[in-house]
């Protein structure tokens, strides 16, 4: 297990890597930082020249591939890290320098039990992409099919599991000395979430699982395509999937010269992850413009499932029925929903919460998207959350990524789309399909079924029997950590600082 000791030193030195970076100023400031942090922070900043403009996802990058992901997913919580660092590493590029073909080969050979020349008849020893988990590379099979190859990078798991361990260890001590607004952002949970996400990326048998499920879902939506998988070359740390032309939807001015409509490519995009997000409830929760391309005959094809989201039935109408009523401007039936679902507690007052989200939704309502983004109404949606004790909902956060992400590839396609225009009369339908009368009376005859299969059973644990919220699943559990004192931490510290002044004179004797 590792100890208190290594925990504080891996702190301190991504602490000076974020200090040169400027990404500590704004924690430290925050009145409502706690004091432990703060001091954590100054030692962190000692001998630092610090910039005048912070760059979170410099540093992000310049800490490691493990930091690479933290960035990303908290580039969705401006509550947590604030509105500018959330903007800033909505920025984060996943790209690092490949790892060498020879460790590539190994990795590939040694996944899928077979010489590389008996998988693939070519096999480019340059990737395409190099990202911080994985990097991509184009071959073609034994049978003549034009594949892109997704390769682990070779020590990542061990990589991540390390800084995951850091990370867990860090959010126990800040939720428990960090007073009542840690308690509210829940950070042991958000990383135990986050540690759940990991572990589905670095699996790439179950990215293609992912993806094979997308491919049935889209069916409904012609115009999304998803890549089909090669499960032969399928395995654990190596995945095979088509290879597709196409042209990605970063590239505004291509798209436009080969003659693509980019607006028609814009409601596509929408339509695609509102049908994924609000129909399916599993949606691809990594939505950015190097992850999408235009095919030749029209299509936006997705790739890259290693982050998938995933919210039940009642969740998703909640959603609708959120989006929809902001889109309508019916702010009291958004504040009962909130309070339905339990996301606001019972003791506020279910007027006062529709005031705060009318001064939210008011704003938005008939501008174009480039105006007033979905980012805003989110930013503006977390400004709210202190007010009403609401605590942090994990399982959304892929979602509310998503929909950030969604938003900005829609925009810079169709400068002029207003995503809510587009989504209104998707969202319409699919109410009156999930909420109108027949759907009401098949979902009591159902609910009648299984209550009375369950009534016999339900009388021998009645005493016991407490009904579980729907919207939420089950959260993951939370590691166990020993959580040191006060006291004891600053002996680990100064111990920690002394380890690495002893490294640092010993290396130097040494080279």
């Amino acid at each position: 297990m590792t100890t208190a000791v290594t925990h504080l030193w891996r702190l301190l030195k991504w602490g000076r890597t974020l200090a040169r970076h400027g990404a500590l100023r704004g924690i430290e400031r925050d009145p409502l930082t706690p004091t432990p942090v703060r001091r954590l922070i100054q030692v962190a900043q000692i001998g630092t020249r610090v910039p005048e403009r912070p760059d979170y996802a410099a540093a992000m990058k310049a800490i490691g591939p493990a930091a690479i992901k933290l960035g990303q997913a908290l580039a969705t919580r401006p509550d947590l890290v604030g509105a500018e660092a959330a903007e800033n590493l909505l920025q984060l590029q996943d790209s690092l320098p490949p790892a060498p073909f020879a460790a590539i080969r190994r990795q590939v050979e040694s996944a899928l039990d077979a010489p590389l020349e008996s998988l693939y008849t070519r096999f480019d020893e340059e990737p395409v992409g190099a990202a911080s988990i994985a990097q991509v590379h184009r071959a073609l099979t034994t049978d003549g099919k034009d594949v892109a190859v997704k390769v682990l990078r070779p020590g990542i798991e061990e990589e991540f599991a390390r800084a995951l361990e850091t990370y867990e260890w860090a959010a126990a001590h800040v939720e428990i000395h960090g007073g009542d607004e840690a308690l509210r952002l829940r950070p042991r949970l958000v990383v135990a979430y986050f540690r759940q996400w990991v572990n589905r990326e670095l699996d790439l048998q179950r990215e293609a699982a992912s993806a094979s499920e997308l491919a049935e879902n889209m069916v409904a939506e012609p115009g999304f395509h998803i890549p089909e998988i090669d499960w032969r070359r399928t395995a654990r740390r190596v995945m095979t999937l088509e290879w597709l032309d196409g042209t990605k939807l970063s590239n505004r001015e291509r798209l436009i010269a080969e003659g693509h409509d980019v607006r028609q490519l814009a409601a596509t995009l929408v339509r695609g992850f509102l049908r994924q997000a609000v129909v399916d409830g599993f949606f691809h929760a990594d939505l950015h413009q190097g992850n999408l391309f235009a095919l030749r005959d029209g299509r936006i094809a997705a790739i890259d499932f290693g982050i998938m989201g995933r919210i039940n039935r009642q969740a998703r109408m909640w959603l609708a029925e959120i989006l929809y009523g902001l889109i309508t401007g019916n702010y009291r039936r958004v504040a009962e929903i909130h309070f339905e679902a339990q996301y606001v507690p019972s003791h506020h007052n279910v007027d006062e919460f529709a005031t705060a989200l009318r001064a939210v939704g008011e704003p938005m309502r008939g501008l174009p998207v480039k105006s007033i983004s979905v980012g805003r109404m989110l930013e503006g949606l977390f400004s709210i959350t202190r007010d009403f004790d609401m605590q942090t909902q994990p399982h959304l956060l892929l979602l509310q990524k998503t929909m950030v992400m969604n938003e900005g590839v829609a925009t810079a396609l169709d400068p002029d789309i207003n995503m809510w225009e587009t989504a209104e009369p998707f969202l319409r339908e699919w109410m009156r399909s999930e909420l109108g009368p027949e759907a009401y009376v098949a979902d009591r005859l159902i609910a009648t079924s299984r209550s009375l299969r369950k009534l016999p059973d339900l009388i021998d644990r009645i005493d016991a029997y407490f009904p579980k919220p729907g919207a939420a699943p089950p959260p993951p559990p939370l590691a166990e950590v020993e959580v040191l004192q006060p006291q004891s931490a600053w002996r680990l510290l100064l111990v920690a600082l002394l380890a690495g002044a002893i490294g640092t004179v010993a290396g130097a004797l040494l080279f």
